[in-house]
């Protein structure tokens, strides 16, 4: 089953999420190809069929550490939509992001790429 086949009509009347996110400012200053790469994940999501006006780019963690010290507000933005069934598809979470988001998303039924 390929990525096309998971994602339904529903998926793509919700939005698509981008999360761009570096652990710190040294990250974000010397992995910017990896900050690219993450950028173009907007790109992905038009090629799985969201219009462009539907992908939200959220990259306002940029340079903040995940460790639980410091708020990250764009993930606690993404998080709400999630919960509140606005989002069909979320692309760009590292690891222990994709837990939170999983739990949340499993009841509103995304798709996280």
């Amino acid at each position: 089953m390929n990525e096309l086949s998971k994602i339904t009509a529903e998926h793509l009347r919700r939005c698509a999420i981008v999360y761009v996110r570096q652990s710190s400012t040294t990250q974000v200053e010397h992995n910017r190809e990896s900050t690219a790469r993450q950028y173009e994940l907007a790109e992905r999501a038009a090629r799985l069929g969201w219009r462009r006006d539907q992908v939200k780019v959220i990259d306002e963690d940029l340079g903040i550490s995940g460790s639980g010290l410091s708020e990250r507000t764009g993930f606690a933005r993404m998080t709400a939509e999630v919960g509140l069934g606005q989002v069909g598809i979320v692309l760009g979470l590292k690891s222990r992001d994709w837990r939170a988001i999983m739990l949340i998303g499993t009841v509103c039924s995304i798709y996280v790429a």
